[in-house]
């Protein structure tokens, strides 16, 4: 049952962000180009998903899951150096190449060789951030 549920719910966040326009490498694009043809309604996509994520939290300290088990609890809200590089990092790749991994698994089916290498790069990096992250800061990145 569990296994069916996340099936379903991976397919109905990976047609919102198809229907949403978010797998359109464009769409981010002219988004980002703010003083010239913006298109906001990125905006209105990332508050779709925001808004019910923090309710969906606030319940989670009443309710139990469906299938069993428990919530993890929410994350202490620390600012360190590892979150702010690798939101940097994720950011100016986000903006360079248009994509990012939840939509480019959503478009791998139609997205070519751009979504293929895409996600090989995201692998190494996933991969190598572990031990390039000894060097930048005292142990491991957990």
């Amino acid at each position: 049952m569990r296994l069916f549920l996340a099936f379903i719910a991976g397919g109905l966040f990976g047609a919102g962000l198809l229907i949403s326009g978010m797998t359109d490498t464009k769409k981010l694009q002219d988004w980002l180009d703010i003083f010239g043809d913006w298109d906001p309604t990125l905006t209105f996509v990332m508050g779709g998903a925001i808004i019910p994520m923090a309710v969906a939290w606030r319940l989670t300290k009443v309710r139990a899951p469906l299938v069993g088990g428990e919530f993890q609890k929410l994350p202490e809200p620390k600012l360190e150096r590892k979150l702010i590089l690798g939101s940097l990092l994720f950011g100016l790749g986000w903006g360079l190449v248009g994509l990012c991994p939840g939509p480019t698994l959503a478009s791998l089916s139609f997205g070519g060789w751009a979504n293929i290498t895409f996600i090989l790069a995201m692998l190494v990096g996933m991969f190598m951030t572990p031990k390039i992250g000894r060097h930048l800061w005292s142990g491991p990145i957990n």
